[in-house]
């Protein structure tokens, strides 16, 4: 795969039809965390505390753990070989064809089933100042001016990521701020209870109100351990960094950065967020009924705070849109560069982009959310499902590629246009710039949580429809694999 080398000392465009280096220090640091940061933090975190209580906070540490070696594992690879389509490019080169297949068009499809919700309640968010306006052509607006800004080039999708996640994190500040004010200045609040970090300990049961897990009287189980399953899929997208390597201006100085920012994102936007949040708002207060953010200024008499939040959500819909787009585009790309995808899809036109693979991601996404106004039951119940288990098969594809990378660059086999180029055995892996931590236990350590998880969402009604749905969707991708190759002999 070829890539355009663009340094400040050469002002000249690169050749037509490369992928462009554009993605500045600032955007690669803001898209991560902007990943990191979106409506399942706003109002997702509603559900995690009713499972758990204050102990989602040991939830949200360890899930965040996990989280951060999977992006450390493919930050591995992202600096020795900066390539699109990460993980399908890497699943191909070192591990095999079929699971580069695998995991390029499982990402693929995962992403355009996120986009799909997104933009089907990107309505909902509108409608809150604009009651006329229809669903649809909300959805139908925000679709066409995101895929214009792709279709701009990376450094303007860079630029719109750059000013998403600025939005979300000054409304995570500020809820942290004023919630300390609360706390500080110990100003009242409409529940009557004192604010105090105390709250953690002695309202509802303490701080493991449900346990490890346990039964609630409707039959439904709770705890610690079932809120692992909601946190784990807050999570998603921060492995976006990943796509990015192969348009970034230094990735051997700016991946590892934005990698290792991972734990100090994941410590203050959710373990610092919720924690404060908790102190002001007792936990089992917190219904789902509005975001636990406008519960906390709503609780001391601030009522504008619903109407910053929504427009802070549509933001961030609109960011996990643009996101999704960008990565879906270079997936295709990466596919069709493999022999994975149609030829057509790996041409890029004059500014580096991938075109078609926009355009094709785009219709597709547009399909689906017409599905979700048509079938929205069939929709969220079954297309969901999909993508919920997709994001563990692609954390878990990573996790092997890692060990299969690793195995390779001992044996000699590290690509030519590396560092690691003419080096084996030990010396190969010490050579290995940004290396996971304790690389020989870490990701079977990581690919034991990961089933621990799905064994968990076997536990839950409407997780337990993933599960089977992901065995489905491996056979579907495996057989689709079969075909394609059965076509070319």
């Amino acid at each position: 795969m070829q890539t355009a080398h663009m340094s400040a000392a050469n002002a000249e465009p690169p050749v037509p039809g490369t992928l462009r280096k554009s993605l500045k220090n600032r955007h690669i640091q803001l898209i991560a965390l902007g990943g990191a940061i979106g409506t399942g933090l706003f109002y997702g975190s509603s559900e995690s505390i009713a499972l758990a209580g204050p102990s989602i906070l040991l939830a949200y540490l360890i899930g965040g753990i996990a989280i951060f070696m999977i992006v450390r594992a493919l930050s591995e690879m992202s600096v020795e070989d900066p390539k699109a389509g990460a993980f399908s490019y890497y699943a191909t080169q070192y591990w095999s064809k079929r699971a580069g297949f695998v995991s390029g068009w499982n990402y693929w499809f995962n992403y355009i089933l996120v986009s799909m919700v997104e933009l089907s309640v990107v309505g909902s968010f509108v409608n809150y100042w604009f009651p006329a306006i229809p669903q649809w052509v909300s959805a139908a607006v925000f679709l066409v001016v995101i895929m214009a800004a792709n279709l701009l080039g990376v450094s303007k999708f860079g630029e719109f990521e750059f000013w998403f996640a600025i939005i979300k994190i000054v409304a995570v500040v500020a809820m942290i701020v004023g919630g300390l004010a609360v706390l500080v200045f110990a100003l009242p609040t409409a529940s009557g209870v004192r604010a105090s970090f105390a709250n953690w300990f002695t309202v509802g049961g303490g701080f493991l109100p449900n346990g490890l897990m346990s039964r609630a009287d409707d039959g439904s189980w709770t705890g610690l351990l079932m809120a692992l399953v909601v946190v784990m899929f807050s999570f998603g997208g921060t492995e976006l960094i990943g796509i990015t390597a192969g348009e970034t201006e230094n990735p051997r100085v700016t991946i590892p950065k934005a990698t290792n920012g991972i734990v100090w994102r994941i410590l203050v936007f959710y373990i610092v967020a919720l924690g404060v949040i908790m102190a002001v708002v007792p936990w089992n207060t917190i219904d789902g009924q509005t975001s636990p953010f406008v519960q906390i200024f709503d609780s001391v008499g601030i009522h504008a705070a619903a109407g910053i939040l929504n427009f802070v959500c549509l933001t961030a819909v609109m960011s996990v849109y643009n996101s999704g787009l960008y990565a879906n585009s270079r997936m295709l790309y990466s596919l069709a560069r493999q022999g994975n995808a149609p030829a057509f899809l790996g041409r890029l036109n004059k500014r580096g982009v991938p075109v078609a693979g926009v355009l094709v991601s785009a219709a597709i996404t547009a399909a689906a959310v017409v599905v979700v106004f048509l079938w929205p039951t069939f929709a969220f119940n079954y297309l969901m499902s999909i993508a919920t288990i997709a994001g563990i098969i692609n954390w878990a594809m990573i996790m092997v590629t890692e060990m299969r990378f690793r195995t390779m660059v001992a044996a000699g086999l590290s690509p030519a246009d590396s560092a690691l180029a003419g080096k084996s055995g030990r010396e190969a892996l010490d050579a290995i710039h940004f290396k996971l931590p304790f690389a020989r236990v870490t990701p079977w350590a990581v690919l034991a949580f990961l089933a621990l998880v799905v064994v968990l969402m076997c536990f839950s009604a409407s997780y337990r429809v993933a599960v089977i749905a992901g065995v489905i969707w491996l056979a579907i991708l495996l057989a689709a694999y079969q075909l394609t190759q059965a076509k070319r002999k």
